[in-house]
């Protein structure tokens, strides 16, 4: 089963249950992937999270059956589509569609319709992608580690992004930094000592590990900190441009987006498990990233 087939069985499920109950981890299993990584690639590859996504179908159908309807109740077409009360209802339906249920049967008012989405491959600009395929040794990696939800709810940090701020602020960074040791050789010598590895084991469903991490060697101090072994296995490496260092939400942004668009679809691979390395690097004055992606023939 190809990448195009399996994305699209996913879709099927979640339309055929929109009026039900939607098991985000049944989702992920007919796209042959996590729940994590499959809600990772739908939002790069369509700008809009699964959650959203779905929050739409059900308000463009409850929209439908309104307007075509006129004896069923709102309370009924609310709890058929999972909204707990009328009001809760009312308050959604109207964010989308700007009126209120009651108006949304009136002739001539105006809604939105978001309809079901299908993937299709498409020929995308003219830019030619950098990447490398790399079989790697098992290696280890240790740091701080934290446990996300999918969907950005919790204690603490709610992403990567703001966990990298937290441990800049409170300084251990750079301790971690200062107990990394010498790089391995299979990385860049412009290579910082710390990086940032996501979903390099199972936590749950609809959450995720990452790691603040730097590669043990024989010169590393891990006392205190989490470690990891990651198993053998080809990488598909994506470089970035030489960047300034503000320019580094964007480009990373940037070089998921193409690897779930642009070459994974089309590639003869697939990614495993979900994992994903950041590797971070300065270089003549500018600063670099690589993202590893672990693949395997299709």
């Amino acid at each position: 089963m190809d990448w195009l087939e399996r994305m699209n069985r996913a879709m099927d499920y979640i339309e055929l249950n929109l009026a039900g109950e939607i098991e985000l981890s049944e989702v992920a299993r007919r796209a042959c992937c996590s729940s994590h990584q499959f809600q990772r690639m739908f939002s790069f590859i369509t700008n809009v999270t699964l959650a959203e996504y779905i929050r739409r179908r059900k308000l463009t159908l409850a929209a439908l059956e309104l307007q075509n309807s006129e004896s069923a109740r709102v309370i009924d077409i609310a709890m058929k589509y999972g909204y707990e009360s009328p009001v809760s209802f009312a308050r959604a339906f109207q964010s989308l569609h700007g009126v209120t249920p009651a108006t949304a049967r009136q002739v001539g008012i105006a809604l939105k319709a978001y309809p079901r989405l299908s993937f299709l491959i498409t020929i995308k600009g003219v830019d030619a992608m950098n990447y490398r395929i790399e079989t790697k040794e098992s290696f280890e990696v240790f740091g701080m580690e934290r446990v996300f939800r999918s969907d950005e709810v919790g204690d603490g940090p709610d992403t990567p992004a703001q966990f990298w701020q937290q441990c800049h602020a409170n300084g251990e960074v750079e301790r971690l930094a200062a107990n990394a040791g010498g790089l391995p050789r299979f990385v860049s010598p412009d290579s910082y000592k710390v990086h940032g590895i996501c979903s390099y084991k199972d936590t749950g469903n609809d959450t995720f590990p990452y790691m603040l991490c730097a590669f043990k060697s024989e010169t590393s101090n891990t006392n205190g900190y989490s470690t990891v072994r990651i198993p053998a296995q080809t990488w598909v490496i994506f470089p970035s441009e030489p960047i300034a260092w503000d320019a580094f939400g964007g480009t990373i942004e940037t070089l998921y987006r193409r690897f779930y668009t642009e070459w994974l679809p089309t590639s003869g691979y697939e990614q495993v498990d979900g994992m994903e390395l950041e590797v971070y690097g300065e270089k003549a004055g500018l600063h670099f990233v690589e993202l590893w992606f672990p693949v395997r023939k299709i």
